[in-house]
């Protein structure tokens, strides 16, 4: 099987052209291929294939197997590595994915500058999901983590997601928390969790736990996640950079209702992956 490594801004994925490549099991081949001792190492598997309804189908599968509605970052690597492949001449494209379908326009495929539209953000119990009234928010609520009670406001970004506020994100407890609020009884579907600093009314830093990944250089929709709870929390403005451990994506929440993602992706190398999938 064929594949090719993309990064966007450090999160990195193995991307296959499934017009071409067919994979027997992809929960398990997930699994094999983002190990980083035994595989290709990534942080995610994502199969690009034909849609009736879009221009293309974007299937994500975290490395632990599990397959993602969305995903910000990788849906900034499909429309680089659909013209690579020859799958398409555009570049705007409509990728079909769990979420719904993501509208993305290639701004500069030199410097491989992907802007996304990622939609209108929800923010009802219901939609998340997470558990409690299902038509209330969920903006500055307390969660048990722990033993210790922490706020967050919860998002999806068609994926849930739990965004803290702190001082100081870089000796955030990423590694201790994050699985405790991911796997939270609060979040039925568990949740992405987002550690967030605000340095100003236009700059965000943030670090994240990943549902399904862990501790991940960064997050598209995790960084729209972050922009959104620091607008209706009153923290920033609606045009925000976001600065990430692997670099910056530029969020821009225009009239709150469609959230626009932009940002670059990168080709890391191509490979043959050998035995049986």
């Amino acid at each position: 099987m064929k594949f090719t490594k993309y990064s966007g801004l450090g999160n990195d994925f193995i991307l296959v052209n499934g017009f071409k490549e067919k994979i027997q099991n992809s929960f398990t081949a997930a699994q094999k291929l983002c190990d980083r001792h035994l595989g290709i190492g990534a942080d995610g598997l994502v199969l690009v294939l034909p849609s009736e309804s879009a221009d293309l189908c974007m299937k994500i599968f975290n490395s632990d197997g599990s397959e993602a509605e969305m995903c910000g970052n990788a849906s900034r690597c499909v429309p680089l590595f659909a013209r690579k492949e020859g799958l398409t001449d555009k570049t705007t494209l409509t990728l079909e994915t769990l979420a719904g379908p993501i509208k993305t326009e290639i701004k500069d495929s030199h410097l491989g500058l992907v802007s996304v539209d990622m939609g209108i953000p929800r923010l009802l119990r219901g939609q998340i999901p997470m558990t409690g009234d299902p038509t209330d928010t969920a903006v500055d609520v307390p969660l048990e983590i722990g033993g210790t009670v922490r706020y967050g406001t919860a998002v999806s970004m068609g994926n849930p997601h739990f965004v803290m506020f702190g001082p100081d994100v870089e000796y955030a407890q990423l590694r201790e928390l994050g699985p405790l609020v991911e796997k939270n009884a609060a979040f039925p579907a568990k949740t992405n969790v987002e550690f967030v600093t605000v340095i100003d009314k236009k700059t965000l830093r943030m670090r994240v736990w990943e549902r399904g990944a862990g501790i991940t250089r960064a997050c598209g929709t995790g960084a729209c996640a972050s922009v959104v709870a620091a607008v209706i929390n009153g923290k920033t403005e609606r045009r925000v950079t976001v600065k990430l451990d692997g670099g910056d994506l530029l969020i821009d929440w225009p009239e709150q209702k469609n959230i626009f993602m932009t940002g670059p992706a990168e080709e890391i190398f191509e490979g043959e992956w050998k035995s049986e999938l």
